[in-house]
């Protein structure tokens, strides 16, 4: 089985052909709800999906790295790193479809 990309065009598609709406509203609909959940993100809220997951925003303190080639210390900036945590319903999904 090989993967392939879900696109915004593909979820664009399936609201057509499943929900009926025409191709230019489902467009418009996928990228709203796209937008929603970026814009949450910009603020600093958490996006919670049930039985999808949940976006998380972590904020990563400076600590020091090193460069793996000169073994030189460099100090790393602190930063807001986005995770993904899959709902229990989602991980299950996926380990049955394995």
């Amino acid at each position: 089985m090989q993967a392939g990309t879900l696109t915004r065009a593909d979820l664009a598609e399936a609201l057509h052909s499943e929900v009926g709406l025409s191709r230019n509203d489902s467009s418009k609909l996928v990228e709203q709800i796209l937008g929603h959940l970026c814009e949450a993100l910009a603020k600093g809220e958490n996006v919670k999906i049930s039985g999808f997951g949940s976006f998380i925003l972590r904020d990563k303190g400076e600590r020091i790295g090193r460069n793996p080639k000169t073994g030189v210390e460099v100090p790393i900036a602190p930063r807001r790193v986005l995770t993904f945590r899959a709902s229990q319903m989602m991980r299950d999904r996926i380990v049955a479809g394995a």
